[in-house]
């Protein structure tokens, strides 16, 4: 009893606060008609390109705008632009060095003055200013210039073919700035522009009113904004603090909230405060994948450190190589219950590395939905790879079937790896379990022995997604040349050290296509290769939870943007 009143004791604390705080802001607002979101992280400045933070760039949405978002599928729409330029439409040269964007007319700021092209060229000098600190720097990647062609048209130009130019001014950070607000904030003066950054002048649904870093921002509905009758809320308070399970609590519990982000909450707590009948789950899907990975070279300490996971080629893993033993390790998982069990609505089972957007996934993939122990027993019998010797583990030539499998330390994780371990049990696979702080397993010291990168086991699993609608970036971690190893400081990105000139060829094909329509198709052919393999073994589909009251329509939830990206057709029923 005394544990459970000690676990639950910093939850009350939090709910207690944040009620308190939402009760004041209440009672402030009787008269109007105010839309109530709450982040467990508060926003410290409203700049995008100051911040990469999710919860600064989430409340900047409310005011800046990008020229155009990616929609809930993963499909571009204009935003300030009055369509998406294409190679198609003229839009996208056909040397695919430039696109021209055209902007939509009689926009205006919410002080009156008018957009222009004038302003997107300056945000794109305010960003890449040598002395500017931006955070979005990789937004405007091998671009060379940006130019006002007229008042509404602008023309990006790279410094090299750009079969996907959509990164410059698309999605939430990566907006267009007042450039008569900012005018005297370029380099190093970005930071020390205190009142632009707390309240920058946009073109969005609504105007900054007042900017508490670090706990509550208040906006007013924008008077100028351009679809006449939105936002249709006339105040937003946008509050920060407390923890996940407090936001879940105050919409789905008591409904004193509308809006909470991003519910790390085990999924039977975030159920049973759903059945209270104030709110609902939502989940925004884009591209994370729970997934395993099988090395393809020799892990064994028994190795010197020049050999250890290096070389697949000349050091083999002694039977991860083997297709049938990659199979059966697949074929044993049953993907359902991990999905359903640990994750809820948050999780789908899967079996594709690309799982968005909808044109990028392949359905030739389906089979490993279903679990088969007897399959996988059966196929490792046929292969010969049998328990000699009755101790309940298979050998290869010799060699147990006995695998380490690691992981970051998180209790989902190793829930899973506990799934999986009993599951390889009945096939014949012994398991040892790892898991490393997330600290030490996802970062870049050379010398540490238990990153992600020197892959000092036989499986390990996190989760990874493509960070774009488009997977060409993603895709190329799987190229030959790219294993980490001392010669790149064990930064390459070819992780499981596959290797397929196939791929690479697929691959290069893809660099050099304009078309998103055959974009789409090779990517799938590229998906289809990679799990042909077996070398990466996707389990989970990963989405982002947030509770919304059940009052509260218009809400299209967006893991490809800002959650606030359609902010103004937010409506509350009646």
């Amino acid at each position: 009893m005394k544990r459970t009143a000690v676990r639950i004791l910093p939850a009350l604390l939090a709910l207690l606060v944040l009620s308190a705080s939402l009760g004041s802001l209440a009672a402030q607002d009787e008269e109007v008609d105010t839309l109530n979101i709450l982040y467990w992280q508060a926003a410290s400045i409203l700049n995008p390109y100051l911040s990469g933070g999710t919860k600064d760039v989430d409340a900047a949405a409310l005011v800046l705008e990008p020229l155009a978002w990616f929609n809930p599928d993963g499909i571009l729409v204009p935003a300030l632009a009055d369509a998406i330029p294409t190679l198609e439409n003229g839009g996208v040269s056909a040397d695919l060095t430039s696109i021209t964007w055209r902007l939509k007319e009689g926009v205006v700021f919410s002080d009156g003055a008018p957009l222009t092209s004038a302003d997107v060229v300056f945000s794109w000098a305010y960003c890449t200013h040598p002395e500017a600190g931006c955070s979005g720097l990789r937004w405007f990647e091998d671009v060379l210039s940006v130019e006002a062609l007229d008042e509404l048209s602008i023309r990006i130009t790279f410094s090299k073919p750009k079969p996907y130019p959509y990164a410059p001014f698309v999605g939430e950070g990566s907006v267009v700035l007042h450039s008569g607000q900012f005018a005297h904030c370029l380099g190093s003066a970005a930071p020390t522009c205190t009142e632009e950054n707390f309240a920058p002048l946009g073109t969005g649904p609504y105007v900054v009113e007042e900017f508490r870093a670090n706990d509550v921002v208040t906006y007013n509905a924008n008077p100028l904004y351009r679809e006449a009758g939105k936002p249709h809320f006339q105040r937003v308070v946008f509050k920060g603090g407390g923890d996940a399970e407090s936001g879940a609590r105050a919409v789905l519990e008591t409904g004193e909230a509308d809006y909470a982000w991003n519910l790390q909450v085990a999924h039977p707590v975030l159920a049973a405060m759903e059945a209270a009948g104030h709110g609902r789950i939502e989940v925004g899907f884009a591209t994370n994948i729970e997934r395993l990975l099988l090395n393809q070279s020799n892990p064994s300490p028994d190795l010197p450190p020049e050999m250890r996971s290096i070389d697949p080629v000349n050091n083999p893993h002694p039977f991860l190589t083997n297709m049938a033993v990659r199979q059966a390790l697949s074929m044993a998982i049953d993907r359902n219950v991990l999905a359903t069990q640990l994750y809820g609505a948050a999780g789908r089972p899967s079996c594709n590395l690309i799982n968005g957007p909808p044109h990028n996934v392949s359905p030739n993939n389906d089979a490993c939905l279903t679990q088969d122990i007897a399959g996988a027993n059966a196929l490792l019998d046929d292969a010969a790879i049998l328990d000699s010797d009755g101790d309940g583990v298979r050998e290869l030539d010799g060699v147990p079937l006995r695998v380490v499998y690691q992981t970051s330390t998180n209790a989902l994780r190793q829930d899973t790896q506990a799934l999986i371990k009993q599951w390889w049990s009945e096939i014949g696979v012994e398991t040892e379990l790892t898991n490393v702080s997330a600290a030490v397993f996802f970062g870049a010291d050379p010398a540490s022995p238990d990153t992600y990168h020197k892959f000092y086991a036989d499986v390990q699993m996190w989760t990874t997604f493509t960070g774009s609608p488009d997977a060409e970036a993603f895709l190329a971690g799987w190229l030959c040349g790219d294993e980490p190893s001392p010669a790149n400081n064990w930064l390459g990105r070819n992780v499981p050290r596959f290797c397929d000139p196939a791929y690479d060829a697929l691959y290069e094909q893809l660099q050099r296509t304009g078309s998103l329509a055959q974009r789409a198709e090779l990517t799938i052919r590229l998906n289809d290769l990679l799990i042909d393999s077996l070398v990466v073994v996707p389990l989970v589909y990963r989405g982002s939870v947030s509770g919304i009251s059940n009052r509260l329509e218009g809400v299209w939830i967006n893991d490809w943007n800002s959650e606030m990206w359609n902010i103004e057709d937010w409506t509350r029923a009646a």
